[in-house]
């Protein structure tokens, strides 16, 4: 398998670069990216060490690394062009269109992304947090009119990594509740879901997956069994089907394609 550096280069935390880089990244297979996340490069002796590491890395590969930079500090991008790598630009490539489309010089100023912004905005993811995190796994069941969501799944479906992702990146108050096999025995509706039935959305997984999920956190027990999983995957399904409840497989889903399902079907406003 060839094997090819990549560096992310940004003067604030990284976040926007690694998405933005990962995402291209992911169209090429057969590739081992070497990767290596530089943030805070918001200074000429930073960025001196980094194009260090990336002269380092062309010389021992014989090959230009690739650098994805989110810089904002024009001397530091001309700096970098000027380095022995193939830079791919998220500014430059969109930045120049946008003044001449907008009429108006762009700020140049670093860390606006994913700064607070609009208050009640970050307010608002603030107090969805808090509200998943209380109501995680069924923890707490009183006033869940408050909730934008209800996510139903058996246990170790991904029912809270993306709640958390709902809350944290859309400011969603998402709450959830783990089906146990009491409730599936009994094969309706828990009572206490039943006035919020609009709000319901189930996960699904394949059994066999599940199995491997709850083997590593249970070895050898009735719980991480694959007769258990099949079982409880398979009454979880008919009650969705049943109670006309949208669901999506989380299988082989990241949990951002599965929080932006949930937002699609559910149609549920975005607060950030």
């Amino acid at each position: 398998m060839t094997t090819r550096t990549v560096f992310f280069l940004s003067d604030r935390t990284g976040i926007t670069v690694d998405v933005f880089g990962n995402s291209l990244l992911s169209q090429f297979d057969g590739i081992d990216f070497h990767r290596v996340y530089i943030p805070y490069l918001d200074s000429d002796e930073k960025l001196d060490d980094a194009i260090r590491r990336i002269e380092e890395a062309a010389e021992v590969e014989h090959q230009p690394p690739l650098v994805f930079s989110t810089l904002v500090q024009g001397q530091l991008r001309e700096r970098l062009r000027h380095s022995s790598c193939r830079v791919y630009d998220l500014f430059d490539s969109f930045i120049g269109s946008m003044e001449k489309e907008l009429g108006q010089q762009s700020a140049h100023a670093m860390g606006r992304t994913h700064g607070i912004g609009n208050l009640d905005q970050y307010e608002r993811r603030v107090e969805s947090m808090s509200f998943t995190l209380s109501y995680d796994d069924g923890a707490r069941l009183t006033n869940l009119e408050r909730a934008d969501v209800i996510l139903l799944g058996v246990s170790r479906s991904g029912k809270t990594p993306t709640c958390l992702y709902l809350s944290l990146h859309y400011g969603t108050f998402a709450a959830n509740y783990p089906l146990t096999p009491d409730d599936l025995d009994h094969g309706g509706l828990p009572r206490v879901l039943l006035p919020h039935k609009h709000l319901l959305f189930g996960l699904s997984i394949v059994p066999e997956r599940l199995a491997k999920i709850r083997e590593a956190r249970r070895p050898g027990s009735r719980y991480a069994s694959l007769e258990s999983c099949r079982r409880e995957v398979r009454q979880a399904e008919e009650l969705y089907q049943r109670e006309a409840i949208p669901v999506v497989n989380s299988s082989s889903l990241s949990i951002e394609e599965i929080a932006s399902a949930v937002m699609h079907r559910m149609n549920l406003m975005r607060h950030s």
